[in-house]
């Protein structure tokens, strides 16, 4: 018996070790709600998750933003039940099977939405001119690329361990050279974001400039209109004195008049 129960209770503390990535996405379980939620956020920063190859600030962004919403989800468990949503999204394919597999995967549309118009942005750079190997990496997520870099470096440390000492060098190499060719797209990256960050701040800039010359028009035309209707005030203000002369004037001639005759 003691046995029997030894052998139920060891695969029970193995579990959590050997799925810890999936226990971040069930523990504990994602709403409908909630789930919906993610995905609207993560549709938003898909754009950027195509620009860049080290996306984990990216899920540092997605985690906190779930948080303003109320729901307390780390950016690692973000990540892990987007490969999940992934995943399933893949197994809906356009077969008769797959059209019963929608029926119990509510966010198909979700995910259809997202990759519908992550084609179009790729359709839309290569129409632009940017073909060529820069279309062909945009059509890989971010993520995928990621998981395609870990998996080629864990299958180059196999190697290694199989190969002995003879073979060290050369994977060493290999690695430097795949290291070397990393930092020179990321290089590659970083100065496509400088010099579109520059154009959108030329752009800020001719913008504002604009702007404070339209607003020093309208100034100047407000002076001159102010100008304008404080010298018909002062004009309109002289006939007026003008005017009250002529009155008193002829007051004290009828005056006059009557005093004469009086006296007569």
């Amino acid at each position: 018996m003691e046995g029997h129960h030894s052998r139920h209770h060891h695969p029970q503390q193995q579990q959590p070790v050997s799925a810890n990535v999936e226990s971040a996405d069930r523990f504990p379980q994602w709403s409908v709600q909630e789930t919906k939620e993610f995905l609207s956020i993560r549709a938003e920063l898909d754009q950027s998750f195509m620009e860049t190859k080290r996306n984990k600030l990216l899920w540092e962004v997605i985690s906190t933003r779930m948080k303003e919403k109320g729901y307390n989800r780390s950016a690692e468990q973000c990540k892990c039940k987007w490969k999940n949503l992934v995943t399933r999204y893949k197994g809906c394919g356009g077969t008769v099977e797959a059209e019963a597999v929608r029926q119990h995967f509510p966010f198909y549309d979700e995910l259809q939405a997202i990759f519908t118009a992550r084609m179009q942005s790729i359709q839309c750079s290569e129409s632009e001119g940017g073909g060529g190997a820069a279309a062909v990496r945009k059509k890989l997520s971010s993520d995928e690329e990621e998981d395609m870099e870990e998996n080629e470096l864990d299958n180059r440390k196999k190697k290694k361990v199989k190969t002995g000492s003879t073979s060290s060098g050369n994977d060493n190499s290999n690695i430097k050279e795949m290291l070397e060719g990393f930092m020179r797209q990321q290089l590659q990256m970083e100065m496509q974001w400088r010099e579109a960050f520059e154009s959108r701040e030329n752009e800020r800039r001719a913008k504002e400039m604009e702007w404070r010359q339209a607003m020093e028009a309208l100034e100047k035309e407000r002076m001159m209109m102010e100008r304008r209707w404080r010298e018909r005030e002062e004009q309109w203000r002289m006939r007026e004195e003008a005017r009250a002369e002529k009155r008193d004037a002829l007051i004290t001639a009828l005056l006059d008049n009557l005093r004469r005759e009086g006296q007569m």
